[in-house]
């Protein structure tokens, strides 16, 4: 299982499940990141937190606990 905290800079991934339970899985569904959608990981901080993704067209910027919640291929 890969997790999108794991996806490298510049790799086009497409999500196959999401984990986590009520309003955190809600509030990553509500920012647009749903199973089968692409994502496209921009840019990592420094220190690993938080992770840029484009999703849908638009910039995102997400913490690694979301990102890890985030199973991709």
């Amino acid at each position: 299982m890969k997790t999108l905290k794991q996806a490298k800079v510049g790799e086009t991934v497409k999500v196959v499940k999401l984990y986590g339970e009520g309003p955190v899985k809600r509030r990553i569904m509500d920012m647009g990141i749903t199973k089968g959608v692409e994502v496209y990981v921009r840019k990592v901080a420094p220190l690993g937190d938080p992770i840029e993704i484009t999703v849908r067209g638009y910039e995102l910027s997400i913490r690694k606990a979301d990102a890890d919640m985030i199973e991709v291929e």
